[in-house]
């Protein structure tokens, strides 16, 4: 086994060789450079796709740069929240304080984009100089005419408010403004799903079929108008519980709207939200209706996961994501391609992710939370893994050690929900994984893979001439 720092100890386990609970919602421990990102950008990424708000970063431009772009969120109209605006703090500003540059970009940005609402994040370094950040809004706001609202997602202030919920708190201060009228009571919300890849449009097109209304998706493709009348859905599916489950319980908390935790990733997960979506309606022509959008697709995915699982069964796989939604959907879509997950974390799971995550997945599998790139990379070499499924910071581990990479994260411009993204999923998955170039890297010159049923030898068990020396 490897080494693991003194304090995280308790933050890793293997399935089988442990009975006790993961000490998880913990700060980083420091020196293990967490693969964590800080507050303002946990809370950018929540926010960046209401795509007809104006979203300006309060801080110096890296800030803004390392965001820009942040997801492969699509819109369907406006594009004002792929600009990345920013204040570009310089250190006359941090001296002298930052208000009138805030303000003047503030006035210029609405007069010149129009938007129908604004988000100000406040940075680490606005924290540290004291900018009443909130107070600059309040007056653009009024002189405007539109809501300017302040997302408080400083690093450095000690509060124990996280990017999440510092996104969840301001756009929560729009639900609630809008007219709810002419809205079905067969309606819902679809809470964290970010529209990547254009995922939004086809969850909402098979709710449609279903005929189940959907007032709004936060955030993806989002619309402010929207936004302010989702408190007259009847219900709240929450997708990504680490980022939305404290919007969800607001709006169970002041409008009494229940709430669901459910996953489009991987064909079984998307099925039960379907089927359990319509079960909280009661309704059996809206059961039929669930029946046939889910057949029908089954119809197309299931050639294709034979295919792929002829070539991948006894595959191992290892996966670190932000959500533990994510790594329950991978764990159960890896199993349906034949693959077997031996390590399993994420970024944000709580107690009760982690005891769902530990009875899905199979023994002797590692459990990790919050976890840093030693710890990723020897775990990885430990099991010896085919496939890392993971974001952009796991990316390097993965080919700096000869693994095939599959990416999960919000950068991805492919769609992997619903059905057709678990079409997606398996092709890249066995192209990845099944792509000649594995036999020819360092960690597998001059050894065979023995105990994995169905695997293929390593290099040292072709002919020489047919694996040069790395």
């Amino acid at each position: 086994m490897i080494e693991i720092l003194k304090d995280r100890k308790t933050q890793v386990f293997t399935k089988g060789d442990s009975a006790n609970a993961l000490k998880c919602d913990r700060k980083s421990v420091s020196g293990s450079v967490s693969q964590r990102a800080c507050a303002f950008c946990g809370s950018r990424v929540v926010l960046y796709p209401i795509s007809d708000a104006l979203h300006l970063v309060h801080g110096p431009i890296g800030c803004a740069a390392y965001t820009w772009d942040i997801r492969g969120s699509l819109s369907s109209g406006p594009q004002i929240h792929r600009l990345s605006f920013s204040t570009d703090l310089q250190e006359k500003d941090v001296i002298f304080g930052g208000e009138p540059k805030l303000y003047n970009a503030l006035t210029d940005l609405i007069a010149r984009y129009k938007p129908k609402a604004a988000f100000v994040y406040s940075t680490c370094i606005v924290g540290l100089i004291g900018d009443d950040v909130e107070a600059i809004c309040r007056r653009v706001s009024r002189e405007a005419g539109i809501d300017v609202i302040m997302v408080e997602s400083e690093g450095f202030k000690g509060t124990k408010k996280t990017g999440y919920q510092a996104a969840c708190d301001a756009v929560y201060k729009l639900v609630g403004t809008g007219d709810t009228s002419g809205i079905s009571k067969v309606s819902i919300n679809i809470l964290g799903d970010f529209n990547v890849a254009g995922e939004s449009w086809l969850i909402k097109r098979y709710f449609e079929e279903m005929g189940i209304e959907v007032v709004s998706v936060l955030t993806g493709d989002g619309r402010v108008d929207e936004i302010r009348r989702s408190h007259g859905a009847a219900l709240n599916l929450v997708q990504c519980s680490g980022s939305m489950t404290h919007l969800a319980h607001s709006m169970e908390r002041d409008y009494g709207i229940p709430m669901k935790r459910v996953s489009f990733f991987g064909v079984e997960d998307t099925s039960a939200a379907l089927y359990e979506t319509v079960s909280f309606f009661k309704d059996e022509s809206l059961l039929d209706r669930a029946r046939n959008v889910v057949s029908g697709r089954m119809k197309a995915v299931m050639p294709e996961l034979r295919m792929a699982k002829a070539e991948l069964i006894g595959k191992r796989a290892a996966l670190y994501v932000g959500g533990a939604f994510k790594a329950f959907s991978l764990v159960r879509a890896l199993r349906n391609l034949g693959m077997e997950t031996v390590l399993a974390g994420t970024q944000t799971g709580n107690n009760e992710d982690y005891e769902l995550l530990r009875d899905i997945c199979d023994e002797g599998t590692v459990i990790v939370d919050d976890s840093n790139p030693l710890e990723l990379a020897k775990f990885c070499l430990e099991k010896d893994v085919d496939l890392f499924i993971g974001g952009v910071k796991e990316r390097p581990i993965a080919y700096k050690l000869g693994i095939a990479f599959c990416d999960h994260n919000h950068e991805r411009k492919i769609c992997l929900a619903g059905f057709e993204g678990m079409i997606n999923f398996a092709r890249e998955v066995r192209d990845s994984v099944m792509s000649p170039v594995w036999k020819y890297v360092p960690r597998r010159a001059g050894r065979c893979r023995i105990g994995s049923p169905g695997a293929e030898p390593g290099p040292a068990c072709f002919p020489e001439k047919e694996v040069p020396h790395v």
